[in-house]
């Protein structure tokens, strides 16, 4: 059973920038896709960013373009999301996922995702 951890998150000030890792308990498995996903309280989940493994394309919500960058790195075995210029609405707990299956032409958001950590709270202030 793979795990995954996330860290990172915490409590900022609107306009501060943070940075959350994701690290899967093995490198011994097959992973198409890594995303993360918030959920906002009293809201459903949201997609937010995903990169594929093996490649490297990225794939992000329009919420949230040109103020997160999702990455990897293939050595250290983690995915990275880089949150800059944070708003009070980016407050959420975010989850880090991976679908570990090709699933055709299925997009990002829409993949089915195998493997979900607990999540780590980001708590933006105005």
């Amino acid at each position: 059973q793979v795990r995954l951890e996330e860290s990172g998150g915490g409590l900022v000030q609107a306009g501060a920038s943070l940075r959350l890792s994701c690290a899967p308990s093995t490198r011994t498995f097959y992973r198409y896709m890594m995303a993360w996903f918030r959920r906002a309280p009293g809201k459903e989940r949201e997609f937010v960013a995903a990169i594929r493994w093996n490649g490297g394309d990225t794939f992000y919500s329009e919420s949230i373009k040109g103020r997160f960058t999702v990455s990897r790195d293939t050595v250290q075995n983690e995915m990275y999301l880089q949150m800059n210029n944070l708003s009070p609405e980016d407050t959420a707990v975010y989850y880090c996922a991976v679908a570990s299956l090709h699933q055709g032409h299925v997009a990002a958001p829409d993949l089915e995702y195998d493997y979900w950590g607990q999540g780590t709270q980001v708590t933006v202030s105005s």
